[in-house]
This record gives C-alpha cells, sequence and structure tokens, in this order.
C-alpha cells in the first residue's frame, strides 16, 4: 500500500526520498578524496590511481541513481516537503559542480566547457528563484533531461582515464559532457525565453483582472448614480404634488 504523507508534515525530514538525498551528500566527499589521490604522487598511490577513478566514478553512479531514485519515490507516494525540496536541487549541484571542478583539475575537461556547465547551474537557479517570487511555475524542459543525461554519463566515464578492453571510455566521457555543454546554453535560452514569455502572460493577466474589476466599479458607480438621481426625480415629483 503506497504511503502518502499527510499535508501537515511538510516539515517532516524522516523518509525515504530525503533519506536517499541525504545519501547522495555524503557520497560527494568520497568521490573528491578519490579524485584528489590522482593528483597526488606518492609511491603507494601511483599504482592505485586507476582503481580510485574507478571508486569516484561508480560512486557517482550510484549517486545518480539516487538522485532518480528519491525524486521517483517523492512522486508515486507524493510525499512533498520543505526539506526535501530545498536540498534535493541542492545535492545535485554539489554533485555536479564538484565533480567538474575536480575533472578540471584533472585535465582532462576544457576550462570553458566547466564554466559553461557551472555558470549555467548558477543561472538556472536564479532564473527558479525569479519565477518562484513571480509565482510562476517553470518545469523542467524535455532538452535539459537530455543535457543530464549526458553529464551523467559523460563525468563517470572520465572518472578512471582507463580504456577497459578497448572501449575509448575518455574520447565518449568527453563527447558526452561537450554535448551536454552544448545542450545546456540551448536549454538556458529556452528557460530564458519560456520563462519572458510567461511572465508577459501574467502581466496581461493581472491587467484584465484590474480592467474588469475597474469596469465593474464605474458600472456600480453608474447604477448607483441612477438610483440616486430616480430617488431625487421621485421626491421632486412628490413635492410637486404637493
Amino acid at each position: 500500500m503506497e504511503t502518502v504523507a499527510p499535508p501537515n508534515n511538510e516539515w517532516e525530514i524522516n523518509n525515504l526520498p530525503n533519506k536517499l538525498t541525504i545519501f547522495r551528500v555524503c557520497l560527494i566527499p568520497v568521490i573528491i578524496v578519490c579524485l584528489i589521490l590522482n593528483l597526488t604522487n606518492f609511491g603507494w598511490i601511483l599504482d592505485k590511481k586507476v582503481t580510485f577513478g574507478y571508486i569516484a566514478g561508480w560512486t557517482f553512479v550510484a549517486a545518480s541513481i539516487t538522485d532518480f531514485l528519491d525524486g521517483y519515490i517523492a512522486r508515486k507516494r507524493k510525499i512533498v516537503t520543505v526539506f526535501g525540496s530545498f536540498i534535493d536541487p541542492i545535492a545535485d549541484k554539489f554533485l555536479v559542480v564538484s565533480s567538474l571542478i575536480m575533472l578540471l583539475a584533472l585535465e582532462r575537461l576544457n576550462v570553458l566547457v566547466v564554466i559553461v556547465l557551472v555558470l549555467r547551474e548558477i543561472y538556472i537557479t536564479a532564473l527558479r528563484l525569479l519565477a518562484i517570487e513571480r509565482g510562476v511555475a517553470l518545469p523542467v524542459a524535455n532538452l535539459a533531461k537530455w543535457k543530464t543525461a549526458f553529464q551523467m554519463i559523460g563525468i563517470p566515464m572520465l572518472m578512471p582515464n582507463d580504456e577497459p578492453w578497448g572501449l575509448p571510455m575518455p574520447i565518449t566521457g568527453k563527447i558526452c559532457v561537450y554535448l551536454a555543454a552544448l545542450i545546456s546554453v540551448y536549454s538556458a535560452m529556452q528557460y530564458s525565453f519560456g520563462l519572458v514569455k510567461k511572465l508577459k502572460e501574467e502581466r496581461k493577466k493581472k491587467q484584465e483582472l484590474k480592467r474588469g474589476k475597474k469596469e465593474k466599479e464605474e458600472e456600480k458607480e453608474k447604477k448607483e448614480q441612477k438610483a440616486e438621481e430616480k430617488q431625487t426625480n421621485s421626491s421632486s415629483d412628490i413635492k410637486s404634488q404637493k
């Protein structure tokens, strides 16, 4: 039987989606430490750099899976909490941005690609805050989902920097991340134009409502004025009859 969080539990933290999100946040230091070890040149680490890269890659994959699961479970069970609404997008950005910065430090990604992807995350966050402040919904676009998919495939492929069984993982990972960067620019423009359009529509609706309200008030005033005139005329007729 599905568990549905009652409306008065919106401040609840102890539920499955939030636990998965917290677990995802806890995986981020593991990825960072493994990639930092790839930057060091201690004797015992030299032979284990690829292993640490694989640990970081598979940890990133596990974190990405929890990202899908917590959203799926929250939608299915209709669990919406303040904590989850706050921590879930933050966890995603922490995971992706920290991984991109570490891959840049390892010289496995071009600096411009990392700048584009990081700035895009900041820009979309600001755009969503503006949408919320204006009371406008800004749903996730299908193109943005493709960006996320390419990103989640490409980033872990670059972490081991290895070609197991002859598979060109570094090249494939770069192609995926570069595609994600291109899509991210286009989707950011799509979000921007979409928000501007919605804001204009909301402004138009408010103006129409204001105009309609003003017309009703004017009509009411006219009716009251006519009633007063009628009453005045009736009083005058009575006086003239007397």
